[in-house]
């Protein structure tokens, strides 16, 4: 138990910025394998609906391992699962957004196209992630 409290400490003494960009891509490597997998079954013209999949599917381990492992903010999980949801929709939206932009107009193959896509919206999910859904009040300490 004390090797994990180390573990622990040092763990949450690393940038915020920095367990984010680990957790978060190990998060959207699944949302990745998700994504493409579907591209597989369904085929390449139903990428936007391989994408609705895989976003909905991620969205509960994002959220638990994002709570947990990033920003590990006490409080009410139900709320805080809401806000992401809302930070979600969102990032979806930009998402959708740019992965349209890139397989219509630049003619990327639905596959590297959702890479640069996620890229885009990571960016803006972290700063709508720390700001909002997981937001610390200035007296809570993160261990």
């Amino acid at each position: 138990m004390e090797k994990l409290n180390i573990i622990k400490k040092h763990w949450f003494n690393l940038s915020d910025k920095i367990r984010f960009l680990f957790i978060g891509g190990l998060n959207a490597g699944i949302s990745y394998i998700i994504y493409s997998l579907s591209v597989f079954a369904l085929g390449e013209h139903a990428y936007q609906i391989s994408l609705a999949i895989a976003w909905l599917i991620s969205s509960v381990t994002s959220f638990t391992t994002q709570k947990l492992f990033v920003f590990n903010v006490p409080g009410n999980a139900f709320k805080q699962y809401i806000k992401c949801c809302t930070t979600w929709i969102f990032s979806y939206l930009i998402n959708a957004f740019f992965l349209e932009i890139f397989v219509q107009k630049i003619h990327l193959n639905v596959y590297t196209a959702q890479v640069i896509a996620t890229l885009i919206a990571a960016g803006f999910t972290y700063i709508l992630f720390k700001n909002f859904a997981f937001r610390r009040k200035k007296h809570e300490s993160i261990i």
